[in-house]
């Protein structure tokens, strides 16, 4: 017995594994995704999101993919998993990706293949799209210059590929390895952490999701994961997911705050006191402490 039984949710709500069915579609996300689609439904060319880690530029990299349907879009998501990456393997990659049988090993050909590829796309009324995750890991002259390269493909009045980067900040300094695909950014966007109403809706929709019918989170214990987690996603999860296997462990049907203190302390979260760091934040939360009951009354009521 876990404490999925223990609590009666039909899976664990705050594992980090990528599962679509808890996307949590915040305000900001959403404008990300409007302003991303937005970008290549108008021919930008090259769009750029960042955000630091664990503020879910994969999720919504993985999101923007799936609201791409195969009859208007010829899309590729390609993740970057280390920085001793060539730019004959991007293109390769780029060319499979996009529907080119058997790329040559010769840039130029494959160059040449891809363009007529792109062309075809055009012709079948569809967009080509490449989406780039964690792309600060592209971390040559050479590579930035393969990507202003393939954003010359067009014809007369419009680009026939558009290039979405998703990174971590250091995205920027990168794309500074070639000024001008720097100054080729049609469009850019900075996910932040959530706000504290933000984050008790975040922690909210993983519990409907996972079939909860009462929360076992105390609101004082709410504040704190927002306290420790900074309303970074992957923190919230962390430490949700801590708090409900200590609870279980204690055989207790309650997170409280104490239960949240001391998983941020073995997290290594904890950098101060139990109290909060000044009266600006204390304010907030006393000001968004009566939201919290207006949350959890829809839940109970599930």
């Amino acid at each position: 017995m876990g404490y999925t039984d223990h609590f009666n949710f039909d899976r664990e709500p705050f594992s980090n594994a990528p599962n679509e069915k808890f996307y949590f579609d915040s305000e900001q996300h959403n404008q990300a995704l409007l302003r991303l689609k937005y970008s290549v439904d108008t021919d930008k060319g090259l769009a750029v999101l960042v955000g630091g880690v664990g503020t879910g530029k994969t999720t919504l990299a993985r999101r923007m993919l799936d609201n791409l349907p195969y009859n208007k879009y010829e899309s590729s998501l390609l993740v970057m998993i280390h920085s001793a990456i060539t730019p004959e393997w991007i293109m390769s990659r780029i060319c499979t990706q996009l529907g080119v049988k058997n790329p040559d090993i010769s840039p130029l050909k494959m160059l040449k293949q891809l363009y007529e590829r792109l062309l075809e796309i055009e012709k079948e009324g569809r967009k080509a799209v490449v989406l780039i995750d964690e792309a600060q890991m592209l971390q040559t002259r050479e590579l930035m210059e393969e990507f202003r390269g393939l954003l010359n493909l067009e014809i007369p009045d419009k680009k026939l590929l558009n290039i979405i980067f998703f990174g971590l900040p250091e995205l920027d300094n990168v794309m500074k390895l070639d000024a001008p695909l720097a100054q080729r950014v049609a469009f850019k966007y900075t996910l932040k952490p959530l706000s504290t109403q933000a984050t008790l809706e975040y922690i909210n929709h993983r519990l409907q999701v996972a079939r909860c019918e009462t929360s076992p989170f105390l609101e004082e214990a709410l504040m704190l994961v927002h306290k420790f987690s900074g309303g970074v996603p992957r923190l919230i999860n962390t430490i949700c997911d801590n708090a409900l296997f200590e609870a279980y462990l204690r055989h207790s049907t309650e997170v409280t705050p104490e239960i949240v203190n001391n998983v941020a302390e073995d997290l290594g979260l904890v950098t101060v006191g139990l109290t909060l760091a000044s009266e600006d934040v204390q304010q907030e939360e006393s000001d968004e402490l009566d939201d919290i009951e207006v949350i959890f009354e829809g839940l109970e009521e599930k």
